[in-house]
């Protein structure tokens, strides 16, 4: 059977698991559902994930969906797939210090920068006007967060220490699209974040896939 992929190219959830596909060069078909259709609805994709939410990934017997899930699952059965270890198997304190940034990404970082892009990007389409209120009280919320990115970067390369890992991958999407509104000066004004930015972005797995990143754009 292999490695399939079921979602949308330019979806933020989507693309985290596509990324780290690519980071381990792995073969994988990807199969695109169409939200418009409900095609994320229906039975047969239903049973790849109860909650009727994207992405899904199937490999051979198994099903996976929860894009975070899918990203540590990838990184721990293709370990050995290339020398980038998104885990840091080796070393107890690092692989910890990967999962507490993983917890920040999720909890304190995406929950607030999604808002923002939800707004900007997601709420004109469905023909409503986006809120300025959440928009302002998540982008002050937002430099919170990125006042402390710019402490920790300031003492190692990347957010869990001097190594790429899943902590900083699971970033790229929502960045990606962050970097598209007004709003981007919270990166670019922070020196330690705004190369941090360059750095992994600049990575050939995710500039492989945000060829297809093109929502927002007109």
């Amino acid at each position: 059977m292999g490695v399939k992929l079921y979602g949308l190219p330019m979806s933020i959830c989507t693309t985290r698991a596509m990324i780290c596909l690519h980071e381990k060069q792995v073969d994988f078909e990807f199969l695109p559902v169409n939200l418009f259709a409900a095609e994320h609805k229906l039975p047969s994709f239903l049973q790849k994930n109860p909650f009727g939410q994207i992405p899904a990934l199937e490999d051979d017997d198994l099903t996976v969906f929860e894009s975070r899930a899918i990203t540590s699952y990838i990184a721990e059965k293709y370990k050995d797939n290339t020398s980038i270890d998104l885990l840091r198997h080796g070393d107890i304190k690092e692989a910890t210090l990967v999962k507490v940034w993983c917890e920040v990404e999720s909890h304190q970082y995406d929950n607030v920068i999604q808002q923002i892009i939800y707004e900007l990007f997601v709420a004109p389409v469905q023909g409503k006007t986006p809120d300025e209120s959440i928009i302002d009280m998540n982008v002050e919320k937002l430099g919170k967060v990125l006042d402390i990115y710019e402490e920790k970067l300031g003492c190692t390369k990347y957010l869990a220490g001097d190594y790429y890992s899943l902590a900083d991958l699971h970033h790229l999407p929502c960045t990606h699209y962050f970097m598209k509104t007004p709003y981007a000066s919270l990166i670019d004004n922070r020196p330690r974040v705004k190369a941090w930015w360059e750095d992994i972005s600049s990575r050939p797995a995710f500039k492989e896939v945000s060829q297809n990143m093109k929502f927002g754009e007109n």
